[in-house]
């Protein structure tokens, strides 16, 4: 069958799909992982704690992990909540259309306790503390044994990163927040499944921030050798550096990331005028999933973030019916002509110099947007993403691309914006000029005069650098920002359905906990509040970015 009719089948349920049709299938609260998932890795490697280690980092790179039952498109692990959560802001644009499995990330009607993709972007990080608890569980935490040391070590870095991954959705940020309830919390200790209400904000951070000092504590002596799928202790400085950014403990975070970053160096301005972002061993790389041919065999490959987000793969719901996620025209706008980074969309012309030198079936550099081949790609439309490249070359068919979860770049930003808000805004400047000159732009000069003007220019640059890599929404709840997609009676490139902004505070942005969830654990009370935003609504709101 041809790849658009198998997509179009596909997507003819897409919408059914993403509401309630096998939620109750799917347990709750973490404690699901298949034993053969557990057997499989098991086999691979003898030693029972090593192997489970490995299946705990292999689970975030997984198809249909999530919703097994109902193998569903979207589910393909980490990278599915990415995609969902920069979905949710204001900067990634898509189709309202049948074949966008992310449809109810753009209109938010994935704030429905019922729907999968809720549910998804829950269960992974919950099925993956099972993990970690599990091998916690297994191995005294007392041991003076280097190695059992270091198991512990890296199942609590784990476990914070789990949490980091919940706790900004759930409910307001730290500052305002902070005794309001966020998510449950479940350890090796926890025992009561079916009645544990959610842990407030606090709660999640103190767990958070005691594992991960615990964390860094016992990966002193661990060298991972390159193996950058696992956690060593700078990745673990890094996560405690995400973790002061979202509470607000401005001078710590800047004192992680500094930790963080120690031997590792950007991309050069060189290496991201082409399309990147592939490729686990990448020196700028810190963490990563590695994603093989192997790993991206259901389905067609379709099932994988390079089908969804990616522009170049040749067999994909972005190219082969025209979902491509592009960028908002509001962010566009103020990026610079002398920053590269504006390449990595094309333009309202579909130019972008980072084509020149591609080369896609017959077609090479400026004329691969409009080049077409019957069901495996169609024309690029204006801001379509050329960010992401592929591993087995443009056009393959073949999704296996990594999915990167910490890179350099992340620290440096929260590096400056740590020093900004702990009062050394001369630091700061120093450093996110030196950042954005050497490797991007090179007529940049940062102007801002004050603190908060400060972190506005750093989070614009979060914005661009970080585009499609899963950070809009963490950032917009932090920073206590409205989500802010259009101005006025301009709506520039977004549908209909997806054209809104949202106030900061408002209740609909805190997702709601999913009904399987509901149903198995009595503790639960949800999220409520809010009504599911309309076209047009609140055109008046700025975000001190893209004013």
């Amino acid at each position: 069958m041809k790849l658009y009719n198998k997509l179009f089948l596909m997507a003819i349920g897409c919408a059914t799909l993403n509401s309630c049709s096998d939620m109750d299938n799917i347990d709750s609260e973490g404690f699901r992982i298949t034993d053969g998932q557990i057997e499989d890795t098991n086999e691979l490697i003898p030693s029972r704690v090593e192997s489970s280690l490995v299946g705990m980092y292999h689970y975030m790179g997984t198809q249909y992990a999530g919703a097994p039952t109902s193998e569903r498109d979207d589910d393909f692990g980490y990278p599915t909540a990415c995609i969902s959560q920069d979905l949710n802001g204001a900067d990634m644009v898509c189709d309202n259309s049948g074949y966008n499995w992310f449809s109810v990330s753009g209109d938010y009607s994935d704030r429905n306790e019922t729907y999968a993709n809720p549910q998804l972007r829950y269960s992974y990080f919950y099925n993956q503390l099972k993990l970690a608890n599990d091998i916690l569980a297994s191995v005294d935490q007392n041991t003076e044994d280097e190695k059992l040391k270091q198991y512990i070590g890296e199942a609590k870095a784990v476990r914070a990163f789990d949490y980091l991954c919940l706790a900004p959705y759930y409910q307001f940020n730290y500052a305002s927040s902070k005794d309001l309830p966020c998510v449950p919390l479940v350890t090796e200790a926890t025992t009561e499944f079916n009645n544990n209400p959610r842990a407030t904000v606090e709660q999640i951070y103190t767990q958070i921030m005691n594992d991960l000092n615990d964390a860094i504590d016992k990966l002193e002596n661990y060298d991972r050798k390159g193996d950058k799928t696992r956690i060593d202790k700078q990745v673990a400085y890094g996560l405690r550096a995400r973790a002061n950014l979202y509470m607000g403990n401005w001078a710590e975070a800047a004192n992680d990331a500094s930790k963080a970053m120690e031997g590792y160096t950007p991309y050069s301005r060189e290496e991201v005028s082409q399309p990147a972002f592939y490729n686990l061993n990448d020196h700028n790389w810190m963490w990563g999933i590695s994603i093989t041919a192997s790993d991206v065999t259901k389905n067609g490959g379709n099932p994988s973030w390079p089908s969804h987000l990616g522009s170049f793969s040749g067999a994909s719901y972005a190219a082969a019916v025209g979902v491509y996620k592009r960028i908002n025209t509001l962010l566009y706008n103020v990026i610079p002509e002398t920053d590269i980074r504006k390449q990595w969309w094309v333009d309202e012309d579909l130019h972008s110099d980072l084509l020149n030198g591609q080369v896609w079936g017959e077609a090479s550099g400026q004329d691969i947007p409009t080049y077409t081949i019957t069901d495996v790609k169609m024309a690029y439309v204006p801001y379509t993403n050329v960010k992401f490249g592929m591993k087995s070359g443009i056009g393959s068919a073949t999704n296996d691309c990594d999915w990167c979860i910490m890179r350099v770049e992340e620290m440096m930003l929260i590096e400056a914006e740590g020093l900004a808000m702990s009062n050394q805004e001369g630091e700061a400047k120093s450093k996110l000029e030196a950042f954005v000159k050497n490797y991007r732009d090179p007529s940049y000069t940062c102007t801002a005069s004050t603190k908060e003007a400060l972190q506005d220019e750093i989070w614009k640059q979060r914005r661009i650098e970080l585009w499609g890599e899963g950070f809009a929404m963490a950032d917009i709840m932090r920073l206590n920002k409205p989500v802010v997609r259009f101005h006025g009676t301009d709506k520039g490139n977004w549908p209909d359905a997806f054209c809104f902004n949202i106030e900061a505070n408002d209740p609909y942005l805190l997702l709601r906990i999913p009904q399987k969830e509901s149903n198995n654990n009595a503790g639960i009370v949800n999220n409520a509040g809010g009504t599911k935003p309309i076209s047009l609504q609140n055109p008046n709101l700025k975000d001190g970015v893209t004013d």
